[in-house]
């Protein structure tokens, strides 16, 4: 199944973009005098990392199952762009670590879940089939990427951000990521499909991944952010995460509300859905196209070419 198009034209193309940011600038507080905001999209830098090597991990685990030769193509973009993201998301960890904040307390019960929980084997010795465990950690791949292409388009669009004042490295960072994640919405879906077994049994396993996915990535994004503002070394920062005041970030519109990625679930529920359903490529390309850092790495490229 074609993972998707670029708008008019024919099958679109994913390919990994060899970006880099320059941090020196960037305040902790990147968007000023919101450290709950701040802090709460600070999570992603703590989840990514380990989070986007496990699925690079998972895929090239099932690459041998992949016998259309379009998913293959856009599977090994789809791990070329998320090995990129994980190695750009870790240099903002190192940023925070030399701004006094230490991630390492909460980002090594992070590797554990991935690399331990959700390795290779089955944890605690559970007597699950090699497949069947591989097509488990294929359903929480295509479930986590549902919340990533809803959170990445959102980004694209929130332009209160930008009148917030935030610092526009990590803005571009981020609007960047969440680009590709549009891009690349429905690659991991397919991927689940096409290696996921046959009819309701596949579904079924779908659903389980999702319920599975759902609570565990809100814990440990409540958890994060509640790390964070302990952790906060700046003298403005509140001494913990506060519902109140993340609530008041999504209503000043510099937070997604929960709303908006609670009913990215039903949808994916959905017996008839695909993810190309979901968020604006249009929006996304338009974007790459911008991107002070995409722009970057795309000259980069094109200098290395000349004779």
């Amino acid at each position: 199944m074609s993972t998707g198009q670029r708008p008019g034209t024919g099958p679109y193309v994913i390919a990994p973009r060899r970006v880099s940011f320059d941090w020196a600038g960037t305040p902790l507080h990147w968007i000023p005098g919101e450290p709950t905001a701040t802090h709460v999209i600070n999570v992603l830098h703590l989840l990514l990392p380990a989070g986007e090597r496990w699925f690079v991990k998972v895929f090239k685990e099932a690459l041998p199952l992949v016998a259309e030769p379009g998913l293959l193509k856009d599977v090994k973009g789809f791990m070329g762009q998320e090995a990129t993201h994980s190695v750009q998301h870790s240099h903002v960890l190192d940023h925070l670590a030399a701004q006094r904040l230490d991630t390492t307390a909460y980002t090594r019960h992070v590797d554990f879940l991935f690399e331990k929980l959700l390795g290779e084997r089955p944890p605690l010795g559970l007597p699950v089939p090699a497949r069947e465990w591989l097509r488990f950690r294929l359903s929480l791949v295509a479930a986590i990427e549902q919340f990533t292409a809803v959170l990445g388009d959102w980004v694209l669009g929130a332009g209160d951000l930008d009148a917030a004042g935030s610092d526009a490295v990590m803005l571009d960072l981020l609007r960047w990521h969440g680009a590709e994640e549009v891009e690349h919405r429905a690659v991991a879906f397919d991927m689940y499909q096409h290696c996921g077994g046959e009819g309701l049994p596949r579904y079924v396993r779908r659903v389980e991944g999702m319920a599975v996915v759902t609570p565990v990535l809100l814990w440990l994004w409540i958890w994060g952010a509640s790390y964070l503002m302990r952790h906060d070394p700046g003298p403005t920062g509140p001494p913990r995460y506060s519902l109140r005041e993340h609530k008041r970030a999504v209503a000043k519109g510099l937070l997604p509300s929960w709303g908006a990625l609670g009913s990215a679930i039903p949808r994916y529920l959905r017996r008839s859905y695909h993810p190309s359903q979901e968020g604006s490529l249009h929006r996304a390309v338009e974007y790459l196209a911008a991107s002070p850092a995409a722009r970057a790495a795309a000259g980069a490229i094109g200098r290395a070419a000349l004779p």
